[in-house]
């Protein structure tokens, strides 16, 4: 192992402490199922170019625009999961997808990933379209958890035990299938967007409401 490697698992495992106290949750019963088993990508589609892969238990990617797109759809349900990004990480979680072969946030809910994003109201915190953040709170460098209820037509976001979207109300998509992005971020000067930034995601677990 290099030092840089050394380093980058020094900080990762530094990272992790402070979810010690959400983490103890997890894969406790009560209903949840987990959607990723730590050695593969079954049960999840690739979509666009991003260079999905499984590292140290962990969906990773760092390099293309793209996504993994669960092969089973859910409706009522609450979402949990832990994501590590780079502050210029362009990425998200889109549930409720209605067309899995082109996803975005007009045929889906995006619940952002993205501390640089533009137009901040709908950064990291936020439902893009549908539920602003502020101010928006930042993810980049550390562990962070999401846990996400869709109920019928409102939906609750929560970011490291604080709420960010309360009860947002919004009925165009019903159910559909669940998306973790690694999307293209801000352009240089030259107008060619930034399509690298690492995202990693472990401990994907769901259970229908």
């Amino acid at each position: 192992m290099n030092r840089r490697s050394l380093n980058m698992g020094l900080s990762l495992l530094a990272a992790s402490a402070g979810l010690g106290h959400w983490r103890g949750a997890f894969g406790q019963g009560g209903g949840w199922t987990s959607l990723f088993n730590g050695r593969d990508l079954e049960g999840w589609n690739r979509i666009g170019d991003a260079n999905w892969r499984v590292e140290n238990g962990m969906m990773v990617a760092d390099r293309g625009n793209g996504m993994l797109v669960s092969a089973q759809s859910y409706g009522d349900f609450q979402l949990r999961l832990e994501f590590w990004v780079e502050t210029s990480t362009n990425s998200g979680i889109f549930i409720r997808v209605s067309d899995p072969s082109s996803i975005n946030s007009s045929n889906a809910y995006e619940v952002n990933i993205w501390d640089e994003r533009p137009e901040p109201k709908y950064g990291t915190g936020a439902i893009v379209d549908v539920a602003a953040v502020d101010p928006m709170p930042k993810a980049g460098g550390r562990w962070n958890e999401y846990d996400i209820t869709a109920r019928g037509d409102r939906f609750t976001v929560l970011l490291n035990g604080q709420k960010t979207v309360d009860a947002a109300q919004d009925g165009r998509f019903a159910s559909g299938p669940i998306a973790l992005q690694h999307g293209a971020g801000l352009r240089d000067a030259a107008g060619v967007p930034n399509d690298r930034g690492v995202v990693r995601f472990r401990k994907v677990e769901i259970r229908t409401l």
